[in-house]
């Protein structure tokens, strides 16, 4: 059965170069979003349901329910999904789910995504640079320089109208709907150290999710990147759990 990854901010496919070869399912294929190391359409408006509706017409390609696997954004996507259109998703995995809660707030590091300031000081430097801020930040350096590769003027005008689309309460509104996610298996993955959702906010909404919780202590947001081979075990092990049916 086919399994789909999808990444986030601000990110390409190459960020999942450490964990894809140990998964033990498969095809795997790597689903990136527009701007995020992929052409933007045209007319592409980059809000939360733009991209729901762009994951629901790749899925749609398989003719049958895949193994969904998102992070950061990629992990919202996923969920998006997993709420609305289940009958495309064998299973997901989410490492973000904490966004949905209802008393989520998003932190000020992450606001400034939404400036043009913070994203031309992504972009403007040389690759290099990038992807030493990366690295700095907890991606594995093998894949912070082809990541860094693929940030762009199209990924920064993404960033800019995703996040200031995504502002409360578009999320809190998203979460009233969080229990639909149950329809299908899930499994909410927390990193200890990533902590753009409190504990709290993360646990509570896997419950509402009906998602199983994967706690990996001491690794961060790049969790998969850090340490791929525990990063596989967990997913692999849930997927065991689903079955291969």
């Amino acid at each position: 059965m086919t399994v789909c990854l999808v990444h986030g901010n601000p990110e390409t496919a190459a960020v999942w170069n450490r964990l894809a070869p140990l998964l033990d399912r498969g095809p795997v294929v790597r689903l990136s979003p527009p701007g995020f190391g992929a052409p933007v359409p045209p007319q592409f408006t980059a809000t939360v349901e733009e991209y729901r509706r762009w994951l629901v017409t790749e899925l749609a390609h398989f003719g049958q329910p895949v193994h969904l696997v998102g992070h950061d954004w990629g992990g919202a996507h996923v969920v998006n999904v997993a709420m609305t259109r289940p009958e495309l998703v064998r299973s997901w995995v989410c490492d973000v789910i904490g966004l949905f809660d209802q008393d989520f707030q998003w932190p000020d590091r992450v606001q400034v995504w939404a400036t043009e300031e913070a994203v031309a000081a992504m972009i403007d430097p040389p690759v290099t640079e990038r992807a030493a801020a990366l690295a700095q930040k907890g991606m594995h350096e093998d894949v912070a320089l082809p990541v860094a590769e693929g940030q762009n003027a199209a990924m920064g005008e993404c960033i800019l109208r995703l996040y200031r689309d995504a502002a409360q309460p578009t999320m809190a509104e998203l979460g009233r709907n969080l229990e639909r996610a149950a329809a299908r298996p899930g499994l909410s993955v927390i990193a200890t150290e990533d902590s753009y959702a409190s504990s709290e906010q993360r646990r509570r909404a896997s419950a509402r999710a009906g998602a199983e919780i994967a706690e990996l202590d001491g690794l961060g947001h790049w969790w998969f990147t850090q340490d791929p081979q525990r990063g596989a075990a967990t997913i692999n092990d849930f997927w065991a759990g689903v079955g291969r049916e």
